[in-house]
């Protein structure tokens, strides 16, 4: 093989390369809105209908859900957190609370955000939270504890087939790292 076709060949590898790289890039910044977008459709991670408004209605008394809660601490998350309850049975179209107590055990001001995930998967978009402290981060002073609420309702197109939601809540550690440093010291 010649010099000059060997160069050649590799100015054709190179733009193929360079090709594939920007590809790649590409693909790597459409990732995140590709994965909202899955997770809004599966309801996997929680990522669901956002905050929504309870309008008083009849509630279908002929059916009953039983709703299981669970919660799961990171592994760098050292607070207490669980359910006051760990299931209930509600009816499709009413509004419920339930209370969720955590407690920070370190001798440092934390701050933890819950995420939500829904199983049956399908099930999270039957499921609408008005109000709940997932939708915003916590913060607990050194020792400090909490019952914090989550109001929700099941709507009422909620299929036959669905007759237990289990809602798991895992506590992640996301003090920002200044304040982790000054409490190390």
């Amino acid at each position: 093989m010649s010099q000059e076709q060997t160069q050649t060949e590799n100015k054709v590898m190179t733009k193929k390369l360079f090709v594939v790289v920007i590809i790649m890039i590409a693909f790597g910044f459409a990732m995140v809105p590709l994965y909202d977008v899955f997770c809004q459709i599966t309801g996997l991670n929680g990522k669901v209908n956002g905050l929504a408004v309870y309008e008083e209605q009849e509630p279908d008394t002929s059916r009953e859900i039983k709703i299981q809660f669970m919660t799961i601490n990171k592994a760098n998350m050292p607070w207490d957190f669980r359910p006051v309850k760990t299931e209930i049975v509600v009816h499709p179209g009413k509004e419920y609370e339930v209370l969720f107590a955590v407690k920070n055990r370190t001798g440092k001001k934390m701050v933890g955000q819950a995420i939500p995930s829904f199983s049956p998967n399908l099930t999270a978009q039957y499921f609408n939270k008005t109000e709940c402290f997932c939708f915003n981060q916590q913060t607990l002073a050194a020792g400090e504890s909490e019952e914090m609420p989550m109001r929700f309702f099941v709507d009422k197109d909620i299929p036959e087939r669905y007759d237990t939601i289990t809602l798991a809540y895992t506590l992640h550690n996301v003090t920002p790292d200044d304040e982790q440093l000054q409490a190390a010291q």
